[in-house]
């Protein structure tokens, strides 16, 4: 099911990118920057867990940052991210899916997860964010798209619309 979501998740975040990609920066400069801020933060998470996964040096002190990226350097993150993360998930065995990881969070206290718990905290803290850049769009004039697991299953395997 991990591979399936992530999956979903490298869709939905192109989605979401699509649509930022068309907000009116003159107009609507307060929606593109909340965009990018939450973009900034979800790529800034997913960096700090594949140190965690990966075993090496945390990339970031917290998880945002003063000066946020343009949208072409978050655009190009997300997806490698994402892309990264769906490989990860693709061949992950299940005796190292169940290995709990001892890390540190950005705020200093302790954390413990497994790493398919890892996999799922960032395929649904992706989510969460995508929501509140939904909610930017609809101030911005720009239709948010529908990202839902059920839209993607049904665009990706139009057969399943079929009745049976």
């Amino acid at each position: 099911m991990l591979t399936k979501a992530f999956q979903y998740k490298c869709w939905a975040d192109r989605r979401a990118l699509e649509a930022i990609g068309l907000i009116d920066a003159e107009r609507f400069p307060d929606s593109l920057a909340f965009t990018l801020q939450q973009l900034n933060h979800m790529v800034i998470v997913e960096d700090l867990f594949r140190a965690r996964l990966t075993g090496t040096a945390e990339p970031h002190p917290a998880t945002n940052t003063e000066a946020v990226p343009g949208y072409e350097v978050l655009q190009r993150r997300l997806l490698a991210s994402g892309q990264w993360y769906a490989e990860q998930v693709a061949a992950l065995e299940p005796a190292a899916a169940a290995e709990a990881i001892t890390f540190r969070f950005t705020d200093g206290r302790m954390g413990r997860l497994t790493r398919e718990e890892m996999f799922f905290h960032v395929l649904n803290h992706a989510t969460y964010h995508r929501g509140n850049i939904a909610h930017a769009l609809d101030l911005a004039g720009v239709a948010h798209p529908a990202d839902t697991y059920t839209v993607f299953v049904h665009a990706t395997e139009p057969a399943r619309r079929e009745a049976r």
